[in-house]
């Protein structure tokens, strides 16, 4: 950078101009670096995501009543595989914008009433399309079993409450005040989303599809984090060149241009 000429680099440098110049990259590196930190903490609560899969997914289920309660469901407690048994009273509720495979439709919720007379638990039992009529009618679903039925499926925390309940009775996102709301129970906090269902003779009931395993792939974010860190200095190094460009131009004395190196086919021209 300095080519010998430290003195007037230096002194450009300290000018008001160029002052500002390096103000404004050390305002982009504290950016960059924060961005950096964003993405790592993104990178990382999906590293936490999936080790809770990895612990929870596959797992024997443990009784609901062990997991949920009227508390909010500890972040710990995410996918834990459940079971209980009971009967629905309530429902069916739709969840509408629920996208699966590219397609846009509804999660379909019931409320289940364990027997051991615990309190009611909301069971997502899955993915139904969107009507074809538009979004203003809401689509059949297989329903859900009359009697008695064993239920296994992954605790989930309930969702932020995003709008009213629209006109049709859909919600839009899991909110369990929502569901109670409607149906007028108090379930507990969390909800099951359904893995399977059994029936006392040993068959399972039709329900709305399965939305598959969770995702598990960590995305972008780590990637990300070190290209904004990288970034940090790429203010500093516009900063040094500019400084450098401008000497050049007051003093092209200072610094002699470089012999220019004949090219192969300059030769062959001449």
């Amino acid at each position: 950078m300095y080519d010998g000429y430290g003195g007037p680099v230096l002194r450009r440098l300290v000018s008001p101009r160029w002052l500002g110049a390096l103000l404004l990259a050390a305002l982009v590196a504290v950016v960059c670096y924060n961005l950096g930190w964003w993405q790592y903490h993104r990178h990382e609560a999906k590293v936490t995501r999936n080790a809770l899969l990895d612990e929870h997914y596959r797992a024997d289920p443990v009784p609901a009543a062990r997991v949920l309660s009227p508390s909010p469901l500890p972040a710990r407690a995410n996918w834990t595989r459940v079971a209980a048994s009971g009967r629905y009273v309530a429902g069916p509720l739709y969840v509408r914008g629920r996208p699966l495979d590219g397609e846009v439709g509804y999660d379909v919720l019931w409320v289940l009433r364990p027997d051991d007379g615990g309190a009611d638990v909301v069971v997502d039992r899955g993915w139904v399309p969107q009507d074809a009529s538009g979004a203003e009618s809401l689509p059949s679903a297989p329903p859900a079993p009359d009697g008695p039925v064993a239920v296994v499926g992954w605790v989930r925390p309930g969702e932020a409450e995003r709008s009213p309940v629209s006109r049709n009775g859909s919600l839009a996102s899991i909110s369990l005040r929502q569901v109670g709301e409607v149906t007028g129970l108090d379930p507990l906090d969390g909800y099951v989303q359904l893995q399977s269902e059994t029936l006392p003779d040993g068959s399972s009931p039709p329900r709305p599809k399965s939305p598959g395993d969770p995702d598990r792939s960590l995305g972008p974010h780590l990637a990300y984090a070190y290209q904004w860190w990288l970034a940090t200095s790429v203010g500093f190094v516009l900063v040094g060149l500019g400084i450098r460009r401008e000497e050049r131009l007051a003093h092209p004395e200072r610094y002699p241009a470089k012999e220019r190196r004949p090219r192969i086919w300059d030769e062959e021209d001449e």
